[in-house]
C-alpha cells in the first residue's frame, strides 16, 4: 500500500455496481448477523419522519465493520493470507479485522494510539490479534502501521479505502432495502 496510489473512496464507488455488493453479502453469509430495523418512537416525533435504526452493535464485534474486514480478508490469496494482515484502528476496525483474521486463520496485527481505552485494546487481543500500540493519536499509529507492513510485508486492510471493505460495509443497505 505505501508505494502503490490508493483509489478515493469517490473512485471506488464510482467503479461499482449492485451486482458486486450482492456479492460481497454472500461472502458474508454465516458471518456477519443480519440485523433487523427497529422503528424508533423518539427520533420519529423528534424529526417528524419516520426513524429506523439499524443495530449493528449486535454484530459478534459490536459495529459494522466487521463486515468489511471480513469481506476483504476473505478474498486475499492463499499466499497473502500467509504474510498476515495489518491495519491501524482506535476500536471498531481493528476489532473486525481481528475478528474476521481468526475466523479465517490468518495472523492479525494492529497499530492503535498508546491513548486507546483498555477496553478496545483488550478486547482486540481477546479476539486473536497482535496489538502495537503506538503514539498518541491515530495518524501515529497509522504511520508505524505502515512502518511495519513495509518491514514485515503483511497485507494491509485499509479502514475504509479499499473496495472490498467498503462492498462489504455496503451490505447493510441491502439488509435496509430488503427490510422495506
Amino acid at each position: 500500500m505505501p508505494e502503490e496510489k490508493v483509489k478515493s473512496v469517490d473512485d471506488i464507488v464510482a467503479s461499482t455496481t449492485i451486482a458486486d455488493v450482492y456479492r460481497a453479502a454472500k461472502q458474508l453469509e454465516g458471518v456477519a448477523r443480519k440485523t433487523r430495523l427497529i422503528h424508533s418512537d423518539y427520533f420519529s416525533e423528534l424529526s417528524g419522519n419516520d426513524v429506523y435504526l439499524k443495530p449493528e452493535n449486535l454484530q459478534h464485534t459490536g459495529a459494522f465493520k466487521l463486515r468489511g474486514a471480513y469481506n476483504k480478508i476473505s478474498q486475499l490469496t492463499d499466499a497473502e493470507k500467509a504474510k498476515g494482515v495489518i491495519t491501524a484502528s482506535a476500536g471498531n476496525h481493528a476489532q473486525g479485522v481481528a475478528y474476521a483474521a481468526k475466523k479465517l486463520g490468518v495472523k492479525a496485527v494492529i497499530c492503535m494510539p498508546a491513548t486507546t481505552p483498555i477496553l478496545k485494546v483488550e478486547g482486540t487481543k481477546a479476539l486473536g490479534a497482535e496489538v502495537v500500540l503506538h503514539g498518541d493519536g491515530f495518524d501515529d499509529a497509522y504511520a508505524h502501521s505502515l512502518k511495519l507492513q513495509k518491514e514485515k510485508g503483511y497485507v494491509y486492510i485499509h479502514p475504509f479505502n479499499d473496495r472490498e471493505v467498503l462492498l462489504g460495509q455496503g451490505t447493510t443497505a441491502l439488509e435496509i432495502i430488503d427490510a422495506q
